[in-house]
């Protein structure tokens, strides 16, 4: 199964749908959801849970009244409720709550204008009651979510007879599609990591992944755009998420010359330390068991923001098929390569710096792609050196002369383009 997202529901009752050329608002939005969009951000300031097994209310308190729209997701099994976009300042840890029948959940931007509260059930539930309350006597509005315990057969019923509008989450609002004007330079798409609700690893400080490799993918970009050679478009600019899926959509709709996605690690604690860089291409079996962990969890971020996947085709074993064409295949690794040789004079790499798993960014069919994991945010050295300017600007200097050395030979023979 590909992580094409297809049934992202809006954050507001009756937003939009996504179309194949662009996004169409529907008519017939509230006129609250409306005023909702021209007035700042909402401002979520606190969280409880409380209940048991069978009954369990979920409480967000909140500056103003919003509008809400909820619906469940499963296996495994979620209610996700989306918001119009809401500042979340809530207490350290808050998400890590367990309490009837919430394991845990998260929260954060799914798209400019949207947030989303995702909660992840011990098992079947239905949405009994879902309301805000306004703001009254000195007490904040107040978003309630009540949730009973169900059986399977019924769950599914409920999910199959919810109406909620879809909506792709589409890269096409957050950067257009560059005009090449006839410009022949190849294009370089860089791929910062996770994103809005999606917050990927996190340091012992607090610090999270999807700012660290956005911040380096930023560095990156003025890096290789700095010696003119090269146009570049990121999947993301800002805090958003953006399903895996489209992120190599993105690459390819624009005829991407390399994919590059930037992502930091975590090692579980009991798995002790790991240190350095590494870099991953795409194939069906894993080069190790460290390879294969790391692509099963970067693979769940669309789970993670409660994208819906059910009625996704199952068509990677389709594109693992036409990724056996030689030519991909042999210029990722061939960049992969190159990567490692230059990163070498500017950070510290892993002890086996090139691998190879199942990244589901990595399977576009016809760019060559590749995974940089810049260091180990589980990793106190490493963590001192993804958060250093000084290391940042180092590293992205050394990552846009192995784009210059894998160009070079194709630029200078006029092929630095798109290959087909």
């Amino acid at each position: 199964m590909t992580a094409r997202a297809i049934a992202i529901t809006s954050a507001l009752v009756g937003a939009m749908l996504c179309q194949a050329g662009g996004i169409a608002a529907e008519s017939g939005i509230p006129a609250r959801a409306l005023a909702a969009q021209a007035e700042s951000p909402a401002v979520a300031t606190d969280v409880r849970i409380g209940g048991d097994d069978r009954q369990t209310r979920f409480v967000v308190d909140l500056n103003r009244r919003i509008d809400l729209a909820v619906f469940t997701l499963a296996d495994p099994y979620r209610v996700v409720v989306d918001l119009p976009q809401t500042i979340f300042k809530l207490p350290t840890k808050a998400g890590e709550q367990v309490r009837g029948l919430v394991m845990a959940f998260r929260y954060g931007l799914i798209m400019q204008g949207s947030s989303r509260i995702v909660l992840d059930a011990k098992g079947p539930v239905r949405v009994d009651k879902t309301f805000v309350l306004d703001a009254t006597e000195g007490q904040p509005a107040r978003l309630v979510l009540d949730l009973v315990a169900t059986d399977r057969a019924t769950f599914m019923h409920n999910l199959a007879l919810e109406n909620h509008p879809n909506l792709t989450a589409s890269t096409r609002s957050r950067e257009p599609l560059p005009k090449s004007d006839g410009d022949a330079r190849p294009l370089i798409v860089l791929d910062p990591g996770h994103g809005g609700i999606d917050n990927g690893t996190k340091g012992s400080g607090g610090e999270l992944e999807k700012d660290v490799v956005l911040a380096f993918a930023q560095t990156f970009r003025e890096k290789l755009e700095s010696g003119g050679r090269y146009r570049v478009a990121m999947t993301r600019s800002e805090d958003t998420f953006i399903p895996l899926g489209e992120r190599v959509r993105f690459a390819r709709a624009r005829s991407a010359a390399l994919f590059i996605s930037l992502h930091a690690d975590a090692l579980p604690r009991r798995e002790g330390q790991a240190e350095g860089a590494t870099v991953y291409t795409l194939s069906e079996n894993a080069s190790d068991a460290e390879a294969a962990r790391l692509a099963e969890t970067e693979n769940k971020a669309d789970v993670i923001a409660g994208v819906d996947l059910t009625a996704e085709p199952d068509d990677v074993a389709n594109i693992l098929v036409d990724l056996a064409q030689r030519e991909t295949k042999t210029f990722s690794m061939q960049f992969a390569r190159t990567v490692v040789e230059e990163l070498k004079t500017a950070a510290r790499l892993h002890k086996h710096p090139l691998k190879s798993a199942g990244f589901k960014v990595l399977l576009a069919p016809d760019v060559p792609s590749v995974l940089v994991e810049l260091g180990y945010m589980s990793t106190k050295d490493d963590l001192k050196q993804l958060t250093s300017e000084s290391w940042r600007a180092r590293t992205a200097q050394a990552l846009a002369q192995a784009v210059d050395n894998f160009f070079t030979p194709r630029v200078a023979g006029g092929a630095g383009g798109r290959r087909n």
